[in-house]
């Protein structure tokens, strides 16, 4: 009788054991906010081990002297970079190089028989991204803070950013029962896997509609539809994926509409959405005809921008590295005359 009894017991230490070995890490918590608020972030170790080798920003090159003739008045055809010194200007060159296509090289964008003419189109986008780099680094503080950003932030070695966007194609009307799917009820990453609109981006960080998932009262005040929060949703659960956050980050879940018992990420997030916003329509949105068809997207649109681009899962882009300052060419004031001021304090939305 005692065998019968003891066999059950040991197979359930046995079975314990086993899934001991195969138990995931046990997840870290940290306190995100007022004690009792219950704002507390969750991350897994084994997880963040992976984000940190994916997410280090490269040695920066041999600093280059800031003095001497400028590159505008030595080399033909430079109207970003004229502004700084010839050997700031050939570092600036390198870094590219490195960041964006280091298997190609200058060839990628320069016709290596004539460094200074434009045939290229790589050349004609790459010029308007050094604007769009210096104008975040130098009207988006909001957001970007001190820290900055380089090409590197988004492109990581590679000539096309690993996370962009493209419009989904339309879905047909079928008619009768299932009619018209409304871009959702097919799970997509983007979303979570959830049945959420699977393009939450274009009426967020292409258009300026409300990005709330209801009204603060329940009979007055800007109600919203279930359409509407179902698309919040979508980009919120996209923003919380981008940084490697929950909700808690930004959001005292007492109530997720009122700015009350927010955390000061929230602010950040707030500039971020207008940041990235004025990214696609300022800078990319007007490059859809200089890109070939081949590097369009199904509809025919230019690949943009969003949370993912510069966070790729973690809370601060290279885990807050200030490469910005260590390229001075990159971190000069924009040119108001050639690159837009972005508003800080309205949706800069402004189609091209």
């Amino acid at each position: 009788m005692m065998k019968v009894a003891r066999a059950p017991l040991l197979l359930m230490l046995a079975a314990a054991a086993l899934l001991a070995g195969c138990e995931r890490p046990r997840p870290d918590t940290v306190q995100n906010g007022w004690h009792g608020t219950g704002m507390v972030q969750v991350s897994n170790p084994r997880i963040n081990e992976a984000k940190a080798d994916a997410n280090q920003a490269p040695e920066p090159l041999a600093a280059a002297a800031q003095e001497g003739p400028k590159a505008g008045a030595i080399y033909q055809n430079v109207k970003v970079l004229g502004d700084v010194s010839v050997g700031e200007f050939t570092r600036t060159m390198l870094s590219l190089t490195a960041w964006v296509a280091p298997e190609q090289g200058c060839a990628y964008c320069h016709n290596t028989q004539n460094l200074a003419e434009d045939s290229k189109y790589t050349k004609v986008v790459a010029r308007r991204m050094l604007q769009m780099t210096r104008a975040i680094n130098a009207d988006w503080k909001t957001h970007v803070a001190a820290t900055g950003v380089t090409c590197y932030t988004c492109h990581r070695g590679q000539n096309i950013p690993a996370n962009v966007w493209f419009a989904p194609p339309p879905r047909p009307d079928r008619g009768g029962v299932s009619g018209d799917n409304a871009l959702q009820n097919k799970p997509a990453h983007i979303v979570g896997l959830s049945s959420l609109p699977y393009d939450p981006f274009s009426p967020y960080l292409l258009g300026d509609e409300d990005i709330r998932a209801a009204g603060l009262m329940a009979t007055t005040g800007k109600l919203q539809s279930t359409q509407h929060t179902e698309k919040t949703y979508g980009l919120m659960i996209h923003m919380s994926n981008s940084l490697g956050v929950n909700c808690t980050f930004c959001h005292n879940t007492r109530n997720f509409a009122t700015w009350d018992g927010s955390s000061p990420q929230r602010v950040t997030a707030w500039y971020g959405i207008r940041m990235v916003r004025a990214l696609n329509n300022e800078y990319l949105v007007p490059l859809t005809s200089t890109f070939p068809p081949e590097r369009l997207g199904s509809t025919g649109d230019v690949a943009k921008v969003y949370c993912n681009t510069c966070h790729n899962g973690i809370n601060k882009p290279l885990y807050g590295a200030p490469m910005a300052k260590d390229y001075p060419a990159l971190a000069a004031p924009a040119d108001p005359a050639a690159t837009p001021v972005a508003s800080a304090d309205a949706p800069a939305t402004q189609q091209p």
